[in-house]
Formats: C-alpha cells, sequence, structure tokens
C-alpha cells in the first residue's frame, strides 16, 4: 500500500511539513503528481464541483491549469488534530484575456492511516485584481523559502 508521509497522528510539525508538501505539488501544476496524494476513492468539493477519485481530481485539476494562467498559492496551516488539517490559502492567476485574480480559500483535510488525503471541502473565492496589486512574484514552480507566508503579506 502506498504511504504518503508524514503519517497520522499528526502534530504542529508534521501537520505544517503536510501543508507545504501539498502547496509545493499544487504549484508544480502537474495534475497526475497531485492526484497521487490522494486515496483511490477520496472525495472532494471544490466550489460547487463534487469530485470522486484520482481519474476525477485528475481531470479537474488539468481543467483548472488550462484557465489559471500564471497560477501561483501559498497554503498555511491554521488547525490540526489526529488525522485532519484545516488549511487557509490564496494564489493568483490570470485568465486568457489578462485579467489578474488572487483567489482566497479554506479547506478542511481529512487523511486516511497511510497519509493519502481521503476527503477535501474546499471554499473558495475569486477578486480580480490589477497587475500592480499581485503580491505572487516568484517564477512558476515552488515558492521559494523566503518568500513571505500569508501572514507576513497580511493576507
Amino acid at each position: 500500500m502506498q504511504q504518503r508521509h508524514p503519517l497520522p497522528p499528526f502534530n504542529a510539525e508534521t501537520a505544517a511539513q503536510k501543508v507545504r508538501l501539498a502547496e509545493d505539488a499544487w504549484n508544480s501544476r502537474q495534475a497526475e503528481k497531485v492526484a497521487a496524494a490522494y486515496s483511490p476513492d477520496s472525495q472532494w468539493r471544490n466550489r460547487a464541483s463534487f469530485i470522486n477519485g484520482r481519474e476525477q481530481i485528475t481531470a479537474f485539476l488539468s481543467a483548472k491549469w488550462d484557465k489559471e494562467q500564471q497560477y501561483r498559492l501559498i497554503k498555511e496551516l491554521w488547525a490540526y488534530s489526529d488525522n485532519r488539517i484545516a488549511v487557509r490559502f490564496a494564489y493568483e492567476w490570470q485568465d486568457q484575456a489578462g485579467q489578474w485574480y488572487r483567489a482566497y480559500g479554506n479547506e478542511n483535510w481529512e487523511f486516511d492511516e497511510n497519509g493519502l488525503m481521503r476527503s477535501r471541502y474546499a471554499s473558495i473565492n475569486d477578486l480580480p485584481i490589477s497587475p500592480e496589486q499581485r503580491l505572487f512574484h516568484w517564477p512558476q514552480g515552488r515558492r521559494p523559502d523566503e518568500h513571505p507566508s500569508l501572514s507576513d503579506l497580511g493576507l
């Protein structure tokens, strides 16, 4: 059976590590790589979409990143206990017409005993922003360690 460390039960250090690993994977924009962190029967609610299993996760993420160009994400640990983690996040993206957005959201995660996420519930709101309001300027891919966190940015 595949395992994704760190495994539950989580403590402050392992929960924060799990959050950063998820952020790094999402910033890779590799749908299959991201989907591998979820259990084969994982259930999602993402905005108004209900998604079940890795195949649907992969398809959803591929379509998302086709639409959301210049995607850059920051996640931050909010709370944790046993096999659950709550996260807040923000990401910036540009649509095909050139409009920039900052999406703000919260996620609730539940993991199985192998460290695979079996449920993800995400609430997300998009705010149109001007290019001058952008705060996430690193090259696409992993956020540099020295880049400010959401709390540091006042988000």
